[in-house]
């Protein structure tokens, strides 16, 4: 498949393919934490997001929830729809943790009576913001109608995930999701599901399995992706 380079993140290289209409994904093993401050590697990291995320993908798939992903090229490459994306992270949170729990001097740990969903605007250079709906509309990003279509999904996606890692021993934390529009204008789910944009605590034993690992130095973090990784699909690394 021909590729060109179109844009290099933090975790995963873009490139546009022969068809307009598609674009290819490659996951890195790159780790990085406090918008780019600290960077690292955790060994395959790319390969077991990449599978991570397509499972997550095919189970909301099941429940009705369209996504992106086409085709699994590689262990580290996809075929996904081109979206226009949303400059928005749509932020669900379940548990407090991170910077909701030192944001409104929480403990960690402290379970939310309902979910809350945050929403920021996707941009390295401020550290990407937290906003509301009156800064989207004024800067043209979504609709009214466009964000209240994204925070229902969000909420949709929790409720599904939830539900599923429970019978993983998982407790869903908190996640980080992204939307794009296709050429028609609906809001259809992208970018990824995995250890990096998600908090994910062993039901037992409150342990971390997911980035924090990587952004506290708490050791073990290529073992927990690892963990994640076999509870969903079975494989053992």
């Amino acid at each position: 498949m021909s590729k060109k380079l179109l844009y290099e993140g933090k975790a995963k290289i873009i490139y546009e393919t022969e068809n307009p209409d598609e674009l290819l994904v490659y996951y890195k093993d790159d780790a990085t934490a406090g918008n780019g401050a600290k960077k690292g590697t955790i060994v395959d990291k790319g390969i077991m997001n990449n599978k991570i995320t397509t499972f997550f993908f095919d189970l909301l798939a099941k429940k009705g929830i369209e996504h992106h992903y086409l085709k699994v090229l590689s262990d580290r490459e996809v075929l996904v729809r081109k979206l226009e994306i949303i400059p928005l992270e749509v932020v669900v949170r379940n548990i407090a943790a991170g910077s909701l729990a030192a944001r409104l001097g929480l403990k960690e740990g402290t379970p939310m009576k309902c979910p809350i969903v945050e929403l920021y605007y996707k941009n390295d250079d401020l550290n990407d913001p937290m906003i509301n709906h009156y800064h989207i509309k004024a800067m043209e990003m979504a609709s009214e109608a466009e964000i209240k279509t994204v925070e229902e999904a969000a909420l949709r996606v929790n409720e599904i995930l939830v539900d599923y890692l429970k019978t993983k021993d998982i407790t869903l934390v908190d996640f980080k999701l992204e939307y794009g529009r296709d050429g028609n204008g609906k809001i259809i789910l992208a970018d990824e599901i995995s250890p990096d944009n998600c908090r994910f605590w062993d039901s037992n034993t409150n342990e971390k399995l997911d980035k924090d690992r990587f952004r506290r130095d708490m050791g073990n973090v290529e073992d927990a992706y690892k963990e994640i990784l076999k509870r969903l699909t079975g494989e053992v690394r």
